[in-house]
This record gives C-alpha cells, sequence and structure tokens, in this order.
C-alpha cells in the first residue's frame, strides 16, 4: 500500500542521512595526524641476510613506509570518494590540500633521499620523464609541405651528384 499523496511522514525524522566521520575540519586534522604518527611507528621490515665468517644471520632493517591517500582512507576507515567529498566542501578544503601536501612531500623527500623507490614515487607524483613522439593527440607528426618539398630536392640533388662522381 503505498503513502497517501501529500504525505509529510519524512519531517517526522531525528535526521537526514548519515551523521559525517568528521564533524569538523578540527577533527579530520586530529585524525590524519593519528595517520602520519603511524606511518612513522610502523615501518615496512625487510630481512637482510648478512654474512661474516661463513656465518648468516638475518638482520631486520626499517624501510620507509610511504604515506598514500589510500593508506590515510583506510587508516581513517572512509572511501576515497568521501576523502574527495570532504575536499570540496569549503571548510575542509584547507586540511584536505594541507594533509595531500604533507603525503606528497613525504614522498618526493623519501625518493630523494633513496629511502622509497624513486621511480614508482615519480610515477605516483606525476614527475616520471615523458617524451612525445607522436604529434598532437596521438597523430603522426608530418613536416608542413614545405619541409617535404625541400627535403625531396636535398634528396634528388644528392642522388644527382653521387651519380655525377662515379
Amino acid at each position: 500500500m503505498p503513502a497517501p499523496a501529500g504525505n509529510q511522514f519524512w519531517k517526522a525524522r531525528s535526521s537526514h542521512g548519515r551523521k559525517p566521520i568528521f564533524a569538523t575540519p578540527d577533527d579530520l586534522w586530529t585524525a590524519a595526524s593519528e595517520y602520519f604518527e603511524w606511518v612513522e611507528a610502523n615501518p615496512l621490515w625487510e630481512d637482510k641476510v648478512t654474512s661474516f665468517q661463513g656465518a648468516n644471520t638475518h638482520e631486520p632493517i626499517a624501510k620507509m613506509r610511504a604515506m598514500t591517500i589510500s593508506g590515510l582512507c583506510i587508516f581513517l576507515d572512509i572511501d576515497k570518494t568521501t576523502w574527495f567529498d570532504y575536499a570540496k566542501q569549503k571548510d575542509f578544503s584547507h586540511v584536505t590540500t594541507r594533509v595531500e601536501e604533507i603525503i606528497r612531500t613525504q614522498k618526493f623527500e623519501g625518493a630523494s633521499a633513496d629511502l622509497l623507490n624513486a621511480n614508482i614515487i615519480a610515477r605516483d607524483l606525476g614527475l616520471a620523464d615523458k617524451s612525445e613522439v607522436t604529434g598532437k593527440d596521438g597523430k603522426d607528426l608530418v613536416p608542413a609541405d614545405n619541409t617535404r618539398d625541400l627535403a625531396r630536392l636535398i634528396a634528388f640533388a644528392l642522388a644527382k651528384g653521387q651519380q655525377a662522381s662515379k
């Protein structure tokens, strides 16, 4: 049975939709700061085998953990879309921008100091060297018509010169 026409049952709700996980920008900043501290306190571990006088030993080596927006979202128990929704809100945009800059800087400095894989971080940050071997929008590089004509004339002259020298 459908609701009666013109009903106003929705006004009886105490709230509309789920409450946001972070009510204020300060709450979001506090949670992000906890993530930063967690990353520092929980490095990745490499098992390094060392040999000395024929005896092999396993040495645990602490490796820098790169901060990521994905890692932050997992830590905060939110989706990336939720993170981007916070970034769109005027009150939260300064916090999300600051957090993203901290994460970017941590990765860049870690790669610069050779603590993180520079190739992976460069790709992640969009810093990879690129050389375009095609024209605009992937089209072939085509010289202008006068350049093509000039190239033909030069090739013809060179061929004629070779024939004359024989």
